[in-house]
């Protein structure tokens, strides 16, 4: 039987590109674990992405899992357009390259053993989880030093 779990993730960045940082908050029952990483030269997209990888990395087994993300790249890139991505081998409509390849394959292969469901929620509105892993999120690109800080309450 598969875990029920519920993970909120965001990115931020101070510049874009800048320092950076992403957090993920991964909820069982009343147990909580939070993860977030800092890095020195990177994007605001990459930090949306990273939160989801962290979290689903972090992860033993195989789950039904909701992740609730405010970022549209991250949804509607992991939902819609990874499909025609990798059918035009990773050119978008314009016959650009697609940003940040190596991490949507991560995020994919990430999410290949686990049933997904993805929830857009507003960024910067009225949801707890949401502002924070905000905050998380933006603490660690103020201390971009690469770290995992993990702790389950």
């Amino acid at each position: 039987m598969y875990k029920n779990i519920n993970i909120f993730t965001d990115g931020s960045c101070i510049y874009n590109p800048g320092p950076g940082g992403c957090a993920a908050i991964l909820q069982y029952h009343k147990y909580e674990k939070i993860l977030t990483k800092g890095f020195f030269l990177t994007t605001n997209n990459r930090m949306e992405l990273m939160a989801s990888i962290i979290a689903l990395e972090s992860l033993k087994e195989n789950c039904n899992i909701y992740i609730f993300t405010d970022s549209n790249y991250l949804q509607k890139g992991i939902t819609k357009w990874i499909y025609n991505w990798k059918k035009c081998n990773w050119l978008r409509d314009n016959k650009k390259k697609v940003k940040n390849i190596d991490l949507w394959k991560r995020l994919e292969f990430a999410l290949s053993n686990h049933n997904i469901y993805w929830k857009w929620i507003k960024g910067h509105s009225y949801h707890e989880m949401n502002n924070k892993c905000d905050q998380l999120a933006r603490i660690s690109a103020k201390n971009p030093i690469n770290r995992d800080l993990g702790y389950i309450k």
